[in-house]
């Protein structure tokens, strides 16, 4: 195994091969001769639609590709070379690192921890309770978190803490886990705790790096912001997002550690699905009903990726507003369309198909569903 970056789009994919440095400038992944034209229109299209009654009410338009292991679009929707941020969706690249590095073995850590790491959890008892243990582990102390406090995501925790007059830490922090092993990767190189999430320290620095191998871009003055947990945020093409989901799904032309890294972090984000989200969070319940056939990870801004390691392919959608309740519906449906799970898996989890629209009294008004036309079987 000795290729760390995409086929050139330019050569047969079926005799390339390559190596090289941690920076280059290939051509991200798209459509090739031998292969089906499955492209849509350059518009982004309409992919979800609220109704109300008898009326759509509004309507959700994304961007979107699959593609496989070897850089071949499979199908793309929209303009996907434009960059997006991709926030919480590549939490799986960042954590690479933590076992490349060794840190996630120096301290004793396994499966919870590496999956936590890919995680943005609703901040229950079992995930912070781990985050705890873990950084008594790793000889960190809540200061040593740079990601700010925040209240739970699920509420039954977040009124738990109002009951007993207690104010949310870091820990409950949605990607206190992530920050974990940012921290833990750090302590084991000897490098400074002070300032982990700045764009300049070696603990980005190192993501950076995976990230542009994993995704074969040249990273160098792309567009950064600062994320919700104050890490930075990279943008990075829509179709090179999702042939790093490919890479993960299926190793093949990795170099050997980071094959076994990337099959490390994949077995444990299959294998701990609640610590991905927790309760009644789309990642988890798609992932308990898909039983190790698919692995999902939601970011900000209706970003969300898939990974399908069965048939070797990764997928990336961007709602074009940003909206959650729409990238959980055009997602489930993109998934939906590979038949990664079957009809019987899906009725485990109709609601993520079709989400119900209540009012305030519980009762179904109306839906969030598929536009015709998006892809669901």
């Amino acid at each position: 195994m000795n290729q760390d970056h995409p086929p050139d789009p330019t050569q047969d994919h079926s005799s390339c091969c390559g190596g090289g440095d941690h920076h280059h400038n290939h051509a991200h992944p798209r459509a090739t001769e031998g292969r089906a034209d499955l492209s849509g229109p350059a518009e982004c299209p309409i992919v979800v639609e609220v109704t109300r009654g008898s009326l759509v009410e509004s309507f959700h338009r994304a961007r979107a590709c699959i593609v496989d292991a070897g850089g071949h679009v499979l199908a793309r929707w929209g303009d996907i070379d434009a960059p997006v941020y991709p926030r919480s969706a590549i939490k799986s690249l960042q954590a690479i690192p933590l076992v490349e590095s060794g840190a996630l073995d120096a301290f004793g850590l396994g499966d919870e921890e590496l999956a936590l790491a890919c995680s943005s959890h609703n901040g229950e008892a079992r995930h912070t309770e781990l985050v705890r243990s873990w950084a008594a582990r790793a000889g960190l102390t809540l200061d040593d978190y740079e990601c700010g406090a925040q209240v739970p995501y699920d509420p039954a925790t977040a009124e738990d803490l109002v009951r007993r007059g207690e104010a949310p830490t870091a820990f409950h922090n949605n990607c206190s886990g992530k920050h974990s092993g940012f921290l833990t990767t750090a302590r084991h190189k000897g490098e400074r705790l002070k300032g982990y999430v700045r764009y300049d320290h070696p603990v980005q620095q190192r993501i950076l790096g995976v990230m542009e191998q994993m995704t074969g871009q040249d990273l160098f003055g792309a567009p950064w912001g600062i994320d919700g947990c104050s890490i930075p945020t990279v943008g990075i093409p829509l179709g090179a997002i999702a042939y790093a989901m490919a890479r993960i799904a299926d190793p093949v032309d990795l170099p050997d550690a980071r094959a076994e890294a990337v099959t490390r972090i994949a077995g444990a984000w299959s294998k701990h699905p609640f610590l991905i989200g927790g309760t009644g969070t789309f990642d988890t319940a798609l992932m308990e009903a898909a039983g190790g056939a698919v692995l999902v990870k939601g970011g900000a801004e209706g970003v969300g990726c898939a990974v399908i390691p069965e048939q070797g392919i990764g997928i990336a959608l961007k709602i074009e507003d940003g909206a959650a309740r729409a990238r959980e519906v055009a997602l489930a449906a993109l998934i939906r369309s590979t038949r990664a799970l079957t009809e019987e898996q899906w009725t485990r989890v109709p609601d993520l198909l079709t989400t119900p629209l209540l009012n305030r009294a519980g009762t179904r008004v109306g839906e969030v569903r598929p536009a015709t036309g998006w892809p669901t079987a």
